[in-house]
């Protein structure tokens, strides 16, 4: 099945190259937007499967654009292309649902293989942005963990729960009243809409709040 494919940038001569040497790989260009706010416009009219989407845009940026197209079109993948390898706009791209991130001066097999590697779903990047990409996802992953969304004391409670304590043990352990655990667990059941210690316990291990051995 040929992979309908949407072109997205400002500068004429690069979008008519890309046009042309994608339309050698096999891809169909279905379209081509001149800025961000084009580009959503005609993806939601055209529906394709990948769009290779500039960074720098007027109107309306590449990441916005694609994070706007990533709402309306869930099915559609963002392939993000740019200049240089910028991490804090690579970090901005990756919240923002893109699926790739090439540099421009990539070959055109490098961008033919990240498209397919987009409409299979894959994440493709460039191999400058590979090292860049796992710092980055080290980056976002601390934060997330220390702004939790329970207290450190939440937590320890919840890790004993998952370790299998009760609530008389959990009060041992940690020094506190049995009253002063059930309190914590109340708490707990309403930030991570649960309705019960395994549910809290399951909820908490996704966010990674907590470690089952």
């Amino acid at each position: 099945m040929t992979i309908r494919l949407m072109l997205a940038d400002d500068h004429q001569l690069l979008r008519e190259g890309l046009s042309r040497s994608m339309t050698e790989e096999g891809f169909d260009v279905v379209a081509e937007a001149r800025n961000g706010a084009e580009a959503v416009m005609l993806a939601k009219q055209h529906r394709p499967d990948v769009i290779l989407m500039d960074v720098t845009m007027p109107e309306l940026d590449g990441v916005e654009a694609c994070r706007q197209v990533r709402a309306a079109l869930e099915n559609t993948r963002v392939v993000m292309l740019t200049m240089h390898a910028d991490q804090e706009v690579l970090a901005s791209a990756i919240r923002a649902g893109a699926t790739g991130y090439l540099i421009k001066d990539c070959s055109t097999s490098e961008i033919a293989s990240a498209v397919r590697m987009a409409s299979a779903g894959d994440t493709a990047l460039s191999p400058q942005l590979a090292a860049s990409m796992l710092d980055e996802v080290r980056r976002l992953d601390r934060p997330q963990k220390e702004e939790r969304v329970v207290t450190k004391r939440e937590e320890e409670v919840l890790q004993l729960i998952a370790d299998g304590c009760s609530t008389p043990e959990v009060a041992e352990r940690l020094y506190i009243s049995q009253k002063t655990v059930k309190n914590h667990l109340a708490s707990i059941y309403q930030k991570l809409d649960a309705r019960d210690r395994t549910q809290a316990v399951l909820a908490a291990v996704r966010m990674g709040i907590v470690h089952l051995d």
